[in-house]
């Protein structure tokens, strides 16, 4: 069976690996970076740039880089208005449409731009492997919605890959870590981000791994802390210099960068410097900079409502685990914001253990589980199950406006789940059902999946059709919703009505948009990789030129030297035509002049 590459697409990085030769590879490009920035850059002349490439341009080009592009998967508008603040791009669509980010003209939804990061990860394992990738494993917070879901499943459609399974976070990094340490235990994952913080409670028992509950906050994450920094050194400049920072895109850019950069030196120090030159270019004053003492007591305290989230979530999973803290073996750490001293104290308080787990880099056990499950799809990993929880509770909007819950959260699946309703009215012929998810007890506090409208039910009094809908959720954690008559035994193909997944034409229509992207970027890279052969080649007939014209006839160094100012000339004025007729009559002069001697 060909390869199922396991891909973490996170917040902030990415991470791509495979289970390949026997074990769990994390792929890097010729031993580079092996996180990969969740980032897409559109430069002006239409360039599109990805990973690394898009970080260069954060700060120079900052709305038209997106990044953060998560926090906006699935999600309407209305839903997303603290995450709109901390990006530079511009978020369109109304109220209650789903997001979409608006770059240089162009409209693009978040699936797309996350299409475009997935891409990059799959040429990444096709040039490791040597073949070509079409299947993946990709993992989600453990509380992603059904919305949110789909739309990473459509996501890594547009990039042109199957996605074998929708797999959560935490559960991805307990797999990864269950099956490197053997034994029967109970483990927490505390899986704190970039842009969410999720928690699973696991037991692991004879290579079967069962999620008893999972918890967390999808909009809670290191950049929530990054922006605490922000504030506060901002609001001090404002105060010093009545200049506030925040309202140049430019300069905010570089303040994100170095209050990301002060948070990680508060993991391993008491206090750093905050110093960034020139930041602002007064005319009448002349350059202002910015200086800052940051204290890890001051951070802390600044963030003590979001530490408090934390604290609050992990008693949470705790207790809807069933288990006390002192039957919990490991704690896991997994993410980049775990190495926060106050997240990790936090860890130990709530669930009484004295050392947490960072036998594995936090940045890619996520990664490495999802190959891991990959390996057991392409059959070369044996005895090893998993079951899953549903993060949510799913349910109907009963008639006295009340969440009646089907399918309770912490739910293992694949589940299916059935009920019979009728009709509130006599000779009704139809009832509209609106499916929702969530904990609230009224349905108006609830997100609302979607309307199925019940059609066709036969004349009769109320109360006595009997409709059985069946809620049935798959090991992706996607709900599918279907509806039999009891009466007739006739089954009914309910199309819900407001829910995410895009259509079939939809996704193709992407496709072939990514597709031209792709050929755009291809031919881009063939034309630096040209400029670089022609830029170096320059180089080194050019100084062989000028320190061996004794050894060959005057006329062959001059057509030489004559070829050579051409080529000069055409990488000036970037002429990838003339680079490549140039370099052609080069290699046919050296051919001729090695054939003559």
């Amino acid at each position: 069976m060909s390869k199922v590459i396991g891909i973490d697409l996170g917040t902030t990085n990415s991470v791509v690996s495979v289970y390949h030769e026997g074990r769990v590879q994390v792929i890097a490009p010729d031993g580079g970076p092996r996180l990969v920035p969740s980032m897409v850059s559109f430069a002006p002349n239409g360039q599109r740039l990805v990973g690394e490439a898009a970080r260069s341009h954060q700060v120079t080009n900052p709305d038209r880089t997106v990044y953060s592009v998560k926090r906006f998967m699935g999600r309407r508008r209305c839903e997303v208005d603290h995450e709109e603040q901390f990006v530079p791009y511009e978020i369109t669509g109304k109220p209650n449409d789903y997001c979409k980010i608006a770059v240089g003209g162009k409209s693009f939804t978040p699936q797309q731009v996350s299409a475009m990061i997935l891409g990059e990860l799959k040429r990444r394992a096709e040039a490791f492997l040597g073949e070509p990738v079409t299947k993946a494993v990709i993992t989600v917070p453990a509380q992603f919605n059904d919305a949110q879901r789909q739309a990473t499943r459509d996501a890594g459609q547009i990039a042109g890959l199957e996605v074998e399974r929708i797999i959560n976070e935490p559960t991805a990094a307990a797999l990864a870590h269950g099956v490197e340490k053997r034994g029967d235990r109970n483990i927490v994952v505390f899986d704190f981000g970039g842009g969410t913080f999720d928690l699973s409670v696991l037991q692991i028992k004879s290579g079967r791994f069962e999620v008893l509950a999972s918890s967390g906050n999808t909009h809670l994450g290191g950049d929530d802390f990054d922006q605490r920094i922000i504030d506060i050194v901002a609001d001090d400049f404002l105060r010093r210099e009545a200049i506030d920072l925040r309202k140049n895109p430019m300069t905010l850019q570089r303040l994100k960068q170095a209050a990301s950069q002060a948070k990680a030196e508060l993991s391993d120090r008491t206090s750093t410097e905050i110093m960034l030159p020139y930041v602002h270019l007064d005319p009448s004053r002349g350059p202002r900079h910015l200086q800052y003492t940051l204290t890890r007591e001051r951070f802390d305290a600044v963030c003590e409502d979001l530490f408090d989230e934390l604290r609050q979530a992990c008693k949470s999973v705790l207790y809807q685990s069933g288990l006390n803290a002192g039957s919990v073996s490991d704690v896991v750490l997994v993410g980049g914001s775990t190495r926060i001293p106050k997240a990790q104290q936090i860890a130990r308080d709530v669930f009484k253990i004295k050392d947490l787990d960072r036998s594995a880099n936090p940045d890619e056990i996520v990664a490495q589980g999802a190959a891991t499950l990959g390996g057991v799809l392409q059959g070369d990993l044996h005895n090893v199950h998993l079951m899953d929880v549903t993060a949510q509770s799913f349910g109907v909007a009963d008639a006295h406006g009340r969440m009646q819950a089907i399918v309770p959260r912490n739910t293992p699946i694949p589940t299916t789940v059935k009920k019979v309703f009728s009709t509130p009215s006599d000779n009704q012929r139809s009832v509209p059902v609106l499916v929702l998810e969530g904990e609230k007890t009224l349905a108006d506090d609830n997100r609302p999946i979607g309307t199925f409208q019940l059609t066709g039910i036969r004349k009769a009094p109320r109360g006595v059709p009997r409709i059985e809908v069946a809620f049935a959720i798959d090991a992706n954690g996607i709900l599918d919703v279907s509806a039999t008559d009891l009466d007739s035994g006739k089954t009914q193909n309910i199309v819900v009505t407001g829910s995410y997944g895009m259509d079939d034409g939809e996704i193709e229509a992407m496709q072939r948009e990514a597709e031209v992207f792709q050929e755009k970027d291809d031919e881009q890279q063939r034309t630096v990789e040209l400029r670089n052969h022609a830029q170096q080649v320059y180089r080194d007939v050019n100084n062989w030129l000028e320190h061996n014209a004794t050894v060959m006839p005057p006329k062959t160094h001059a057509k030489l030297t004559n070829i050579v100012a051409k080529l000069k000339k055409a990488l000036d004025s970037r002429d990838t035509r003339g680079q490549r007729k140039y370099l052609k009559q080069l290699d046919e002069q050296w051919d001729s002049q090695r054939h003559a001697g």
